[in-house]
């Protein structure tokens, strides 16, 4: 999947956030069989748009949590709901899936449209707990600190 590779190298390239680890963190998240679902966005034969899940664990709960990321736009094409279709798109075959909920870290304005929360009841290392939110399919809320996948983890 170089085409995604690059979609991904190129979208965070801008990011003042970005550790430019991105691609790298999918490779990983590839060889270890940890990307539980890719998707991407087509236009004109181009991949403009791409979303990653992958197995999460929060606190005790070791199976039914996914992370989400990277979610990668050209930046050229940023802003125009690419990336929102592919992670509406996601949560909707992660749920139909039997998913119990989703992890993330990242912009609480974002992520908030999609119905994620960001309350402190879930924590990752050092990141402030406006910044790491969930999205509960199934069952109570989660309570602890989220472990993503290895890929993302690095």
């Amino acid at each position: 999947m170089d085409a995604v590779r690059e979609l991904t190298r190129e979208a965070f390239a801008p990011m003042r956030f970005s550790d430019g680890t991105e691609a790298e963190a999918l490779d990983m998240l590839r060889r270890d069989g940890d990307l539980t679902l890719s998707l991407v966005a087509v236009e004109a034969g181009e991949i403009v748009g791409h979303v990653a899940f992958s197995p999460a664990m929060v606190g005790s709960e070791r199976e039914g949590w996914f992370g989400i990321g990277p979610v990668s736009v050209r930046p050229r094409r940023q802003r125009s709901g690419i990336g929102s279709s592919l992670i509406r798109q996601g949560l909707e075959k992660i749920e139909t899936a039997g998913a119990r909920g989703c992890v993330l870290t990242g912009s609480a304005l974002y992520y908030g449209r999609f119905g994620f929360v960001a309350d402190g009841a879930v924590t990752y290392r050092d990141t402030p707990a406006r910044n790491v939110m969930w999205l509960a399919f199934r069952g109570g809320p989660p309570e602890g600190e989220v472990r993503f996948s290895a890929g993302l983890e690095a």
